[in-house]
């Protein structure tokens, strides 16, 4: 757990004094990935830095897991804290084993633990180690060093980890893979993570929760889901979008909007009941299974089969599933892409357990959907 209070950095210029960071007042979580969100010149970067005292704080406490760091001599302080930047800043001279060893190297490590823990970590970063702890940093792509360099961030396994625009000079296709990778390693890790992003959708995926700066201030600090749901203010809607509703779809499962025990007949059972089913329940379809629960077809409402046909004879095969396990996004881009306004639910072993609908999905966006305050 991280906690600041109060902190504070004025520069003093020449000609007047300027307020950096304006007594940032958080806290975050063990696990948590706060992502430090705003515009160039708005503070972010400075609270950040004041953390590991890259920049001295002019006043205020930053508290890790409730030691306060006022009295921590420095280097002690910066071993305790993992640093990733977007300039990556890879020794050029060292291998990437020698890199990633630094800091282990630092606080006393054998060299045979400090190597041990630099392939473990290449290969907890999809990076071979017979391939590339030999290698020096020229030998590898953008995408790769930055792997890297968030391996030797971790090597000494630090409690906090300080993040600034980590993959921002890295391509769409492997800045997306490289986010996705590194939330599952967090998955396992569970370090305390300060991020700092440009970047909304970035912030919406990576983080449990957003601080949005502006002017050295911090206007508001919430779970992703309130920024985009309730902004505080008129400059944090225009800043996280006009499509904030839509950036929520990413953050809400399938299995949160789904309508579950919604009527189901075997396939072997007579239409007539079927129908029967859905009038007593006030369905639009009713979805066919085989015996062992997976989606096979449907039965709409205003069919006109004979009473006495049988299910499997005379459903309509649907389209697509979508896995309750997926977000809202998936499923309404499934939707689009199949030309429908209702997908079938299905669960890790492809059983049925629910119906989504375009209808609901714009119902529970726009029930917690608020105007920002003038």
């Amino acid at each position: 757990m991280i906690k600041l209070e109060q902190l504070t950095k004025v520069f003093n210029t020449p000609t007047r004094q300027v307020v950096a960071a304006d007594h940032i007042t958080m806290e975050v979580g063990t696990g948590e990935i706060c992502v430090l969100l705003g515009p160039s010149g708005c503070g972010k970067t400075t609270t950040l830095k004041m953390i590991n005292r890259i920049v001295t704080p002019s006043s205020g406490k930053v508290l890790i897991d409730g030691q306060d760091t006022t009295d921590m001599p420095t280097v002690e302080l910066r071993r305790k804290i993992g640093y990733v930047i977007q300039q990556i800043g890879l020794f050029p001279n060292m291998t990437i084993e020698e890199n990633v060893c630094v800091v282990p190297r630092l606080l006393g490590w054998d060299m045979n633990r400090a190597r041990k823990r630099a392939a473990e970590l290449l290969e907890m970063m999809a990076l071979d180690p017979t391939t590339f702890l030999k290698r020096y940093p020229k030998e590898l792509s953008g995408g790769q060093q930055q792997r890297v360099g968030v391996a030797r961030a971790l090597a000494a396994d630090p409690p906090v980890m300080l993040m600034d625009e980590p993959f921002g000079a890295i391509d769409p296709i492997n800045r997306a893979t490289i986010q996705d990778e590194f939330l599952k390693l967090q998955k396992q890790l569970r370090k305390t993570i300060l991020f700092v992003s440009h970047d909304i959708d970035e912030a919406v995926k990576m983080g449990s929760k957003i601080a949005i700066f502006s002017a050295g201030k911090l206007e508001q600090f919430d779970t992703p889901d309130n920024v985009l749901a309730h902004p505080a203010q008129p400059f944090i809607a225009d800043f996280v979008g006009a499509d904030r509703t839509l950036k929520r779809l990413g953050l809400i499962r399938v299995a949160d909007a789904m309508t579950a025990g919604a009527p189901t007949a075997v396939a072997d059972t007579v239409v007539a009941r079927a129908k029967a089913m859905m009038r007593e329940s006030r369905a639009r379809y009713l979805v066919v299974t085989s015996a062992s629960g997976k989606p096979q077809g449907f039965i709409h409402a205003d069919s006109d089969e004979s009473s006495g046909s049988l299910c499997r004879d005379c459903c309509v095969p649907i389209a697509a599933c979508v896995p309750a396990t997926a977000d809202l996004r998936a499923a309404v881009s499934k939707m689009f892409e199949n030309n429908v306004d209702w997908l079938a639910c299905v669960d890790e072993e492809g059983r049925y357990v629910g119906t989504l609908d375009q209808r609901t999905v714009t119902h529970l966006l726009g029930m917690t959907y608020t105007q920002p305050k003038a």
